[in-house]
């Protein structure tokens, strides 16, 4: 059954007489009847009884008529989907991010970006920043919201917030009694105690080209993957993280002090990265501007308290 057939069936129905049923179709009763028929030929069974007045359908003409209801509405929903899909109100956005950074922003995007986008669905990729790049170049994400250095030319970076280097550490700690504020230079560190994260990671990254530029080999309490267990090791032992000031929210400023570097200018910082060959969807624009507005709210929060 096509759709032709299917709709002509249901107002055929509706109508109760071919010739009503014509007259709202525009169509003349003869058409109407030969497209009937046709159909009754490739099922080969009858589906209009015209033997009684008025007509009535068939065993087979009511199952055909509960067939010609589910076209329509799937017609219709396919129609609809469409439509969601070039209004770009539909889609799979395959995002990249870190788990902290997840940990972080996403209980608070992801409501305001299913509200205004119920029917996108996102599939979410956990993984380090340099695991993301490799996966965002090769096709296998759409977005990722990762530390990164604008370098590619193959890749769109939107700055979503500028991230300060530092050493996070605990409120007794040698240094924070020693160095009461404002930025620590590098050397100051080499007499104290580190969590460090595993090598992979942004952070663990910066600790060991600055560890290496300038000759100092501090002791390692402990080597973690987990951003959250180093940075709650590191406050609650009093020793030292390095990490971005992002990091540092409440439980940080209770528990631990942070200071900035003195002699690091960091190039890394919070982007958006997508293909530069492709033009983003509409939904993926706008949430990397939930991205922005929660993390700016984040901010200004912080400051008030």
């Amino acid at each position: 059954m096509n759709l032709k057939q299917a709709e002509y069936l249901l107002v055929l129905k509706e109508e109760g007489s071919i010739t009503a049923a014509a007259r709202r179709l525009y169509i003349s009763q003869p058409a109407l009847s030969q497209t009937i028929r046709q159909l009754e030929d490739d099922l080969g069974v009858h589906i209009v009884d015209r033997s009684v007045t008025p007509y009535r359908f068939t065993e087979a003409g009511l199952a055909c008529l509960s067939a010609a209801e589910e076209i329509l509405d799937i017609d219709d929903h396919l129609h609809n989907r469409i439509k969601r899909i070039k209004d770009e109100q539909e889609g799979t956005l395959r995002l990249g991010i870190s788990v902290q950074r997840s940990m972080q922003i996403l209980p608070k995007v992801l409501p305001q970006f299913v509200a205004r986008f119920p029917f996108v669905t996102i599939r979410l990729t956990e993984e380090g920043s340099t695991t993301l790049e490799e996966y965002l170049l090769d096709g296998r994400l759409d977005l990722t919201l990762a530390v990164a250095e604008p370098s590619s030319p193959l890749i769109r970076y939107d700055l979503i917030e500028s991230e300060t280097i530092g050493i996070l550490t605990g409120r007794n700690s040698r240094l924070a009694k020693t160095h009461l504020s404002g930025p620590v230079s590098v050397p100051e560190l080499k007499d104290e105690t580190f969590v460090s994260l595993s090598r992979g990671h942004n952070a663990r990254l910066i600790q060991d080209n600055l560890f290496r530029n300038y000759g100092i080999s501090p002791r390692v309490l402990i080597e973690t993957d987990s951003f959250e267990v180093c940075r709650r090791i590191a406050l609650e032992t009093d020793s030292c993280m390095v990490c971005s000031d992002i990091f540092v929210d409440d439980y940080a400023r209770v528990r631990g002090v942070f200071f900035p570097f003195r002699d690091y200018e960091n190039s890394r910082h919070f982007y958006a990265c997508s293909l530069a060959s492709k033009n983003q969807p509409n939904y993926a624009r706008e949430l990397i501007g939930i991205c922005r507005n929660v993390i700016r709210q984040e901010k200004y929060r912080g400051a008030a308290s």
